[in-house]
């Protein structure tokens, strides 16, 4: 099945949801795109609102969003969202006041369900009511970013105990980023991933891996909480498989559902918010098909030099190419570009021939810990907030602070 057919097919089982974008619509918004940016990636443009909202003072635009989704299907439980004009609510009177129409924000989401489909498909449906309920009312826009990585985490936890309501056994992963204007925050629980690939190439990750096999501090906190870490055990005494958490065998230390594996699973994500500076980046949000395959930096490279929607589409590609369709693999891509630049994507390295590539082929491995340390020495990208406690203990205004600040020129 070609990967178009595929994404076709993804995006029919995926309908019901309003932020779940069908493809009459996709084809139509493609047809208003042509018309008015000639370009292949559909494309968002907005102005920023005043960050104050004090009268005038100058406007800052907005960057342009292109972005691109492909998906191949082996269990049909992977569920995507894609929103590019959500209301940004209860804005102050002031900042509202300037301008005829009310800021937005875009949100783009990948979701792995395991042991059905429920989870994901009410994550992807309640995830972001949930996220914008818990936000104060009548914050400026800077009050409103400061606030959201909280709202992020209050989102999350009522959608799992809102879900878990319903007595279904299923769970999902949730890697939910949201972009307003040149800050990009994202929360995620589950081992579905989050890269920036920043001007220059620099890869960094926005995410943490929740797999208990990969992650020490997920597997100490589970045993300290009393849950059991362990391989699955055969006749004869024999361990085999990755590290899961019993009771319930999962492999997963964070989830959303997951109602029949305890407490020792927890839904609180771990949160990241970057700035970018006006040179913008790229994003790459994808579930464990493509990570099992590629490393963050194999994926980012593949599909350098391509619009968003052939990009997704590339790495889909790679990943099937490489380690075959043993999962469900989806890949979407945001091009977050200078609004009054026509920016073309660097173009791909020059291949080698395969004598060279067998000589000079070796194998790319990124633990979480050295790729997130990147964003330190990446001169376009400023760190705002991070925080991966999966104790809500640990969540008070005491600790929910914000990081340091810091830009490298």
């Amino acid at each position: 099945m070609s990967s178009s057919a595929a994404l076709q097919q993804h995006r029919h089982r995926s309908g019901g949801g309003s932020g779940i974008v069908p493809l009459a619509a996709l084809i139509k918004e493609e047809a208003r795109t042509e018309r008015r940016a000639n370009t292949g990636s559909r494309i968002c443009v907005r102005e920023e609102d005043v960050g104050r909202g004090e009268v005038g003072e100058a406007v800052t635009r907005r960057p342009l969003l292109r972005y691109g989704c492909a998906a191949q299907s082996k269990k049909g439980e992977d569920f995507f969202l894609l929103k590019t004009d959500c209301a940004r609510p209860s804005t102050s009177s002031a900042s509202s006041s300037t301008y005829s129409h009310a800021p937005t924000f875009a949100v783009f989401a990948v979701l792995d369900g395991h042991n059905g489909i429920a989870a994901a498909i009410y994550t992807r449906d309640n995830l972001l009511n949930h996220v914008l309920s818990a936000m104060p009312q009548g914050l400026l826009r800077d009050e409103w970013l400061h606030a959201l990585p909280r709202a992020l985490v209050a989102g999350f936890v009522k959608t799992d105990k809102e879900f878990q309501t319903k007595g279904q056994a299923s769970g999902t992963t949730a890697t939910f980023v949201i972009i307003d204007g040149w800050t990009i925050t994202v929360a995620s629980v589950g081992d579905s991933r989050c890269i920036l690939d920043s001007e220059g190439g620099a890869v960094s990750l926005l995410t943490v891996d929740h797999r208990l096999e990969e992650n020490v501090e997920e597997r100490e906190r589970v045993t300290a909480s009393g849950g059991e870490v362990g391989r699955l055990s055969v006749v004869g005494g024999a361990e085999i498989g990755p590290l899961r958490c019993w009771p319930g065998g999962l492999c997963l230390s964070r989830s959303i559902g997951d109602i029949d594996v305890g407490e020792f699973i927890v839904p609180v994500p771990y949160v990241k918010q970057v700035k970018l500076s006006n040179t913008g980046g790229r994003l790459i949000i994808a579930s464990d098909g493509i990570w099992d395959a590629l490393s963050s930096e194999a994926a980012a490279k593949c599909c350098r030099g391509l619009p968003a929607e052939l990009a997704a589409k590339q790495v889909v590609k790679e990943a099937l190419r490489i380690r075959g369709l043993k999962d469900d693999t989806t890949c979407v891509i945001v091009d977050i570009i200078p609004p009054d630049q026509t920016i073309r994507p660097p173009s791909p390295p020059k291949k080698m021939n395969k004598l060279k590539s067998l000589i000079f082929r070796r194998k790319v491995k990124d633990p979480s810990n050295k790729l997130t340390k990147q964003l330190s020495a990446v001169g376009m990208v400023e760190e705002i907030f991070e925080e991966g406690s999966a104790m809500l203990s640990e969540r008070h205004d005491a600790s929910f602070k914000l990081h340091l600040r810091f830009i490298h020129t």
